[in-house]
């Protein structure tokens, strides 16, 4: 009988404790399923996702255009820290855009490879239209906000490169009595950086699924990697995208 009273009370404790995490379990399950921020606020999950970008230049280059379609892998290195609306972590990311296209102006120029005092200049030649090539943006530091449910903002700045088929962007007419000119192609160059900052925020629809939107602000410039610089100062682009988060 003793054994029995025993036994009895260790079957009530086992039960009522696989009962508390049963309920526990229940309890987390209903919050990350209302909550699928939290569910993965402090497990540095990787994220991957397709996304569409595009947007027009400002200040002088308000006539460029730019779209691209490619893909994000992000990881998330730290768990939270903070408080309130400040609480979040830092993720690291790479963007690549195997499809990257620029809309530009098309004008007539003419190349002058002569010597100043016997310039041979071309017939003029349409430069500018549509650039295509590809980008990658490998390294991207963001930091999400995680203090909300379903919707998780961040902040973000990045730098990378673009290659286009043809040197980008194009420059106007050359001039056959400037020296850094003459007996040269002057030119810009097909390798360009992009220096760039941005907002945007996932919107959960589902556990481990979100709909992503951003505005970047994107710098193009060559680094006079070519003979001319002219780049595109700023451009306003923006994105949407899906991701799936593990």
């Amino acid at each position: 009988m003793k054994r029995m009273r025993v036994f009895s009370a260790m079957v009530a404790v086992l039960s009522m404790a696989a009962s508390g995490v049963l309920a526990a379990q229940m309890t987390d399950a209903a919050t990350h399923s209302d909550s699928p921020v939290a569910a993965l606020a402090n497990s540095t999950p990787w994220e991957y996702g397709a996304l569409v970008q595009g947007g027009n230049g400002l200040q002088d280059r308000t006539d460029f255009h730019f779209l691209m379609v490619g893909a994000h892998l992000g990881k998330v290195l730290t768990s939270d820290f903070g408080t309130g609306t400040f609480k979040g972590n830092i993720e690291y990311s790479v963007e690549v855009f195997p499809f990257w296209q620029s809309y530009t102006p098309r004008f007539q120029r003419i190349s002058c490879p002569g010597t100043t005092s016997d310039p041979t200049c071309s017939a003029p030649y349409t430069v500018g239209g549509t650039y295509t090539g590809a980008s990658i943006t490998p390294i991207m530091l963001r930091y999400n906000f995680t203090h909300g449910k379903r919707f998780m903002p961040w902040v973000q700045a990045a730098g990378g490169v673009v290659w286009t088929n043809h040197k980008y962007p194009a420059v106007g007419d050359l001039d056959p009595t400037d020296l850094t000119q003459t007996g040269r192609a002057a030119d810009t160059s097909v390798w360009n950086f992009t220096p760039q900052g941005g907002i945007g925020a996932h919107y959960f629809l589902k556990p481990r699924q979100s709909v992503d939107f951003s505005v970047n602000g994107v710098h193009i410039s060559s680094a006079s990697l070519g003979d001319k610089n002219p780049g595109v100062n700023v451009s306003l682009q923006m994105s949407v995208g899906y991701t799936w988060w593990k």
